[in-house]
């Protein structure tokens, strides 16, 4: 995102789209119980036909190369998904697939591959049966997510695994970390919980700012000891503040890991900054648990909405966040969940909500 010149001496930073979630439908076979859409398996948005789906990729085609990632709901709802992604591949996009794994069977694995479909996701909650179901809201979504996970192994299909962190699971964290790397996965995420669409339900279950630098520390540990699977916190912008005063501390400079599509380097919250959602309904948002839009692509150009909408604008104005944001110098670094302050506020420029950091300046001498 920064590009240094040396002709200049000066570091300018491009907000260039590195990687683009798009809800293609908002129907699903579970009912989680943080689901950023609140999906349904009834739900009726009627969402982008093949055609005009296909559209949406060449207007973006035609500005940039982000990574594409069908989501949804569940995107192995849409019987032309293979379609969609195959047209993305096609036009040079590097495009992935986000899955809950109940319906991925042998076939489906063959129509991955023949798509071009580069990676896949999963989401595991629980590393038993009894916690993950729990928070899937449904009876045979951890073995359904198993049997998804040995399946793309056996075809060859790379894949990483998302978990998502509340009072009810967060002591499964380190028992979810091994048991993706387990698994065989090529990532593991670490989800913070932002609390849109039905996560607004479980406000009480948010983890608490104390627990959250202990989470946090324990990641640094486990991410420099971790050579076989890259592992990064995410909705937890406040460890790349922690990364930074721990090797200050340890002296000790600890490599940065990025993925293979990778979202633009070590930097906190990217929203409207490198990363985007398309929404079912064509909204562009700063990320997936950002529910305020930017605009619309049915009506404006991705470029145009990219470039030019106030919301995007606010959001990289770094300088203009306030609270203990707007004093902290560690601001370019982390920026804190602007989705998360916009959740708990109302106000997306304000505070990281869950980030117990005093910043230098605001301390008193």
């Amino acid at each position: 995102m920064e590009v240094y010149t040396k002709l200049t001496g000066e570091t300018i930073v491009e907000f260039v789209p590195k990687w683009i979630a798009w809800e293609i439908t908002r129907r699903c076979n579970l009912k989680c119980v943080h689901c950023r859409s609140s999906s349904l398996i009834t739900d009726k948005h009627q969402g982008f036909t093949t055609e005009e789906a296909f559209k949406v990729l060449e207007d973006i085609a035609g500005y940039a190369k982000p990574v594409i990632v069908l989501s949804g709901g569940e995107p192995l709802l849409r019987t032309d998904v293979f379609e969609i992604a195959r047209y993305g591949t096609d036009l040079g996009f590097r495009m992935c697939m986000a899955t809950n794994g109940m319906l991925v069977t042998d076939d489906i694995c063959e129509k991955i591959k023949n798509s071009g479909i580069r990676i896949c996701s999963l989401s595991f909650d629980g590393s038993t049966e009894e916690v993950h179901d729990n928070f899937r809201a449904q009876k045979g979504a951890f073995a359904g997510a198993v049997r998804a996970a040995h399946l793309f192994k056996k075809h060859g299909i790379e894949f990483l695994i998302n978990s998502s962190f509340t009072k009810r699971n967060q002591s499964e964290i380190p028992k979810l970390a091994r048991f993706a790397k387990e698994l065989g996965a090529t990532a593991w995420y670490m989800f913070m919980i932002v609390p849109t669409g039905r996560g607004e339900d479980i406000m009480e279950e948010l983890i608490s700012k104390e627990d959250y630098d202990v989470i946090l520390d324990w990641h640094y540990e486990m991410e420099r000891n971790e050579k076989d699977m890259l592992v990064r916190p995410t909705c937890a912008p406040h460890y790349y503040r922690v990364v930074l005063q721990r090797n200050r501390q340890e002296e000790n400079k600890v490599e940065k890991r990025t993925l293979k599509f990778s979202t633009g380097g070590s930097k906190g919250c990217l929203a409207g900054q490198v990363i985007a959602l398309i929404d079912v309904d064509g909204y562009l948002l700063p990320c997936s648990y950002f529910p305020k839009p930017a605009g619309n692509i049915r009506k404006q150009s991705f470029k145009e909405i990219w470039e030019n909408s106030k919301l995007f604008k606010d959001l990289r104005n770094f300088k203009s966040y306030t609270g203990r944001c707007g004093s902290c110098e560690y601001v370019n670094v982390c920026g804190g969940c602007r989705a998360r302050a916009y959740a708990m506020t109302g106000d997306y420029m304000s505070e990281e909500p869950f980030c117990s950091y005093i910043p230098k300046k605001m301390k008193i001498v």
